[in-house]
């Protein structure tokens, strides 16, 4: 049973709009729970204008810290005091944490993908990998892999409006990374694909495609690309097993779903705010078995 409230307990929060669908409060509390810990999490409608109000809010209550979801990562990453060097080049945050008033930005869900990865027996330092997609997850997988040791990425995005920022972050990574070579290209271009994901150990959907109500939808077109030997993952976490994944592991891929990203950043994030280890096992169990 959990224990009450007191005038002593720390409050953390999930800001973004809409929240009401989000399972952090129920995995955080749970947690804090289990270890004893005097916090309690809560979750915050906050629309993209009202950020600035909100991370002053977080001043003034003295809070811990607050995690963030969309629409509200690139405005909480303008208005905090520090920023991880993720965040920095990547111009968003996903985790705040306030020091005697002083806020730090980080971006965990390239950690999170990381270490998920790792929950797999899979280590990224030294391989090559190709991911499609220049959103909010794939660029933060980019980057985290980059800052962990991987040694080539191949980017590929849609030629549309957003393409410039895609080749932006690209320059970003091999600026602060000068050993891990970066490339760029079209989407569309599914020669190209092809032959950088034959010379590659690690493939990436890092799309929402493949997600419910595109579940029949993948971003490989020619499942030749898929060998024995080629890791396979997707962001996508609803349905847990994508038609990418069920395609590649026919092909004798080794498939990796998005879910235990989700909870890694989680983990990562948790360890930011209170200093100690989510107790992983139990939360799997329970919120992601």
């Amino acid at each position: 049973m959990k224990k009450d409230i007191t005038g002593k307990t720390k409050l953390l929060a999930l800001i973004g709009s809409p929240v009401g669908h989000s399972g952090s409060p129920q995995m955080y509390n749970y947690s804090f729970d289990k270890l004893g810990i005097d916090y309690v999490y809560v979750a915050f409608d906050v629309k993209e204008d009202k950020v600035k109000d909100a991370l002053e809010s977080m001043r003034t209550f003295n809070m811990r810290g607050c995690n963030v979801t969309m629409p509200d990562k690139i405005a909480a990453a303008e208005n905090v005091d520090e920023l991880s060097p993720a965040a920095e080049i990547i111009g968003a945050v996903n985790t705040i944490v306030n020091d005697n008033g002083k806020l730090k930005g980080y971006i965990t869900d390239g950690e999170g993908f990381v270490n998920n990865l790792k929950d797999h027996n899979v280590d990224i330092k030294g391989k090559k990998m190709t991911i499609c997609g220049g959103g909010g997850a794939a660029t933060a997988i980019q980057v985290q892999c980059a800052l962990d040791g991987i040694r080539e990425i191949s980017i590929f995005n849609k030629k549309d409006s957003f393409f410039e920022r895609t080749v932006q972050t690209a320059e970003k990574i091999k600026k602060f990374v000068k050993d891990c070579v970066v490339n760029v290209y079209d989407i569309d271009d599914e020669t190209k694909m092809k032959e950088e994901i034959a010379d590659s150990d690690i493939f990436v959907n890092g799309t929402i495609v493949g997600m419910k109500p595109m579940e029949d939808m993948s971003v490989i077109k020619d499942t030749s690309v898929f060998r024995p030997g080629l890791v396979v993952c997707d962001v996508v976490y609803n349905p847990e097993e994508t038609k990418l994944l069920k395609e590649a592991k026919a092909a004798g891929c080794k498939t990796i779903g998005g879910k235990g990203m989700l909870l890694w950043q989680g983990v990562s994030a948790f360890k930011l705010y209170t200093g100690e280890d989510m107790p992983v096992e139990e939360v799997k169990k329970n919120f992601f078995s």
